[in-house]
C-alpha cells in the first residue's frame, strides 16, 4: 500500500509558527493532508474531532510539553507519534520512547528526512488500522465534510459545492481552529487552481456559510476572527 497516494492525515504540533507552517507546506507538497496545532490544548481539540494517521509533536512547548501529552494520549490512542526536539542527548530519546513515541527526530532536520520517517512508520502499520482512519470527516452540526472525497453532506443529502467553495473547505480543513488571513486564502486558492482576489473572498465565505450554518448571519462554525481572518471550528 502506498501511503502517500492514500493521503495520510498528519497532525503537526509545534509552538513555533514558522516551523509548523513550513512542515505543513512541505507535507502538503508531498501528497499528505497536514493539519497544525500551536500547543497541546489545540491538539486535543483537533484530536477530539478528527482521526489522524500520525502525530508529529514538538517536545519543548510552553504549558503541557510534548512528553506529557504523549503519555496522556497513549492512554486512549494508538496513533503513531513522532517527537521533535532540540535536544540530542540519549536520555532525552529514551524518555521519548518510554512515553510511547514511535520515533524521535532532533532539530534541526531536513524536511525530506521527516517525510521518509513518516512513510517508514506508516508502512509498519497494519493495513486495517490505516483503512480505519479513512475517510476522515469533519462534523458541523448536521453538516459533515468528508476530506478524502471532498464532499459536503447535510444529513443524508449531498450539498453541491462550487470549485471555490471546495477549495476553501480543503484550506480550512488543514487549519482547523487556526485563523487564515485573507491574503493567505488568496494565495492558497490560487495554488488550488482557483485564482481569487481579497475583495472576493468575503463574498465566497458568505456563500459557503449558507451551506454550513443554521444561521449564516450568526456563524457558529465558519467564524470571523477580527484582525486575523476566518477560522473553521467544527464540533
Amino acid at each position: 500500500m502506498n501511503i502517500i497516494n492514500n493521503q495520510a492525515h498528519i497532525l503537526i504540533v509545534d509552538d513555533d509558527e514558522r516551523i509548523r507552517n513550513l512542515l505543513q507546506k512541505f507535507l502538503l507538497r508531498n501528497g499528505f493532508f497536514a493539519s497544525i496545532a500551536r500547543d497541546a490544548a489545540h491538539a486535543r481539540r483537533l484530536l477530539s474531532s478528527i482521526e489522524f494517521d500520525m502525530i508529529v509533536l514538538d517536545v519543548m512547548m510552553p504549558g503541557e510539553d510534548g512528553l506529557s501529552l504523549t503519555i496522556d494520549l497513549r492512554k486512549t490512542l494508538t496513533t503513531p507519534i513522532l517527537l521533535l526536539t532540540a535536544k540530542s542527548e540519549s536520555n532525552e530519546r529514551i524518555m521519548g520512547f518510554e512515553a510511547g513515541a514511535d520515533d524521535y527526530l532532533t532539530k534541526p532536520f531536513e524536511p525530506k528526512e521527516l517525510v521518509l520517517r513518516i512513510n517508514s512508520i506508516l508502512r509498519r502499520m497494519p493495513k486495517d488500522d490505516i483503512n480505519l482512519a479513512l475517510p476522515t470527516t469533519i462534523q458541523m452540526g448536521a453538516v459533515r465534510y468528508d476530506l478524502s472525497r471532498g464532499e459536503l453532506w447535510d444529513n443524508n443529502a449531498l450539498v453541491k459545492l462550487t470549485a471555490t467553495e471546495s477549495a476553501l473547505l480543503r484550506i480550512f480543513s488543514v487549519n482547523l481552529h487556526n485563523p487564515v488571513s485573507r491574503p493567505k486564502l488568496v494565495e492558497d486558492l490560487t495554488k488550488n487552481g482557483v485564482p481569487s482576489q481579497e475583495r472576493s473572498v468575503d463574498v465566497q465565505i458568505t456563500r459557503l456559510r449558507r451551506k454550513l450554518e443554521v444561521d449564516p448571519k450568526m456563524p457558529r462554525y465558519l467564524q470571523t476572527v477580527r484582525g486575523a481572518g476566518y477560522m473553521l471550528a467544527p464540533d
